[in-house]
């Protein structure tokens, strides 16, 4: 198969590399993980240069494809090191320009959210869409755009970053008493909308109502007992009123959800409806959608940096 046809991606996971080969249509082609290596940036350059070698050897290419890399965090505007991300190893390095150097081909650095955003936008959820928001509700909380064919990147390499907005003071005043505020972020901030809406935030908010741990399949379910049951209503209120500020601003036509916390399927029945009651609006048709491509969307999104990014 020709070279020049297909498009190599790397996501760099805190517990997984995957590198994939994907076809102008998005197929896969050719497709490995591996096991992140902890505290080890030299072993984290080697391990992603032998991913690569190993998919173009296994497609029978001659010639090394340009990369995308799906990463935690993202690169300085100012010094082109890395930063923010939770692979810890990856801070302070200029990831950019080792992995160039040291896999010989160019490489394109994008954040986990821009790549399931972008992702999404091209052969997934949203493949039709001219803007979209791509949200990751996981460990951490996370946002990227794609506006008119093409990521939004703005001058502080932030765009998106919802996640370390402060929740509406309004929103946080009116929760039960149970609760405690405001939550601490580890970015030095309080009550960062990552703090309530993160798989640790809800964690923490169920705790805190009920004195028990949280049983993440009864929050998936369909069927959820009566603890469950206030504990995803909270989260959900929660949730519409942080979304509630994007839409007010930017007004995308599709929100997508990715991200462990994007399973749960009540989402997408109440979220219209507590969305509409939050809008400067007497109508709300932003659509909110579960991403298509799962925890594949990193991969992909780093692989269509070369095409859309």
């Amino acid at each position: 198969m020709a070279g020049k046809s297909l498009l190599l991606g790397v996501d760099l996971g805190g517990t997984k590399v995957e590198a994939a080969l994907l076809d102008q249509k998005g197929r896969v082609i050719e497709r490995k993980r591996t096991a992140t290596p902890i505290d080890d940036y030299p072993g984290l350059l080697t391990q992603v240069c032998n991913l690569c070698t190993d998919l173009e050897n296994s497609a029978g290419l001659t010639t090394a494809l340009a990369l995308g890399i799906c990463t935690p965090g993202s690169p300085s505007p100012v010094t082109g090191l890395m930063r923010n991300c939770n692979s810890t190893a990856l801070n302070g390095q200029s990831l950019r320009e080792d992995l160039e150097k040291h896999s010989r081909r160019p490489v394109r650095i994008a954040n986990d959210a821009d790549c399931l955003v972008l992702s999404e936008a091209t052969d997934g959820a949203a493949r039709s869409a001219r803007s979209v928001f791509g949200v990751i509700l996981g460990t951490g909380v996370g946002g990227g755009f794609f506006i008119n064919g093409s990521l939004l990147q703005g001058p502080n390499a932030v765009s998106g970053e919802w996640g370390h907005n402060r929740m509406p003071l309004e929103r946080v005043q009116a929760l039960p008493d149970q609760l405690a505020y405001p939550r601490p972020c580890y970015c030095g901030r309080q009550d960062c909308v990552e703090t309530w809406l993160s798989g640790p935030g809800l964690a923490l908010t169920h705790q805190q109502l009920h004195g028990t741990c949280i049983d993440m399949q009864q929050i998936r379910s369909q069927q959820l007992d009566v603890k469950h049951q206030k504990t995803l209503s909270i989260y959900q209120s929660m949730l519409a009123a942080a979304l509630a500020g994007i839409i007010n601003i930017v007004d995308p036509e599709i929100i997508v959800l990715g991200g462990g916390l994007s399973n749960i399927d009540l989402i997408y029945s109440s979220m219209p409806k507590l969305l509409q009651r939050q809008i400067f609006s007497d109508t709300c048709r932003t659509q909110i959608r579960a991403a298509q491509h799962g925890d594949s969307s990193g991969v992909r999104g780093a692989a269509w940096l070369w095409q859309r990014g």
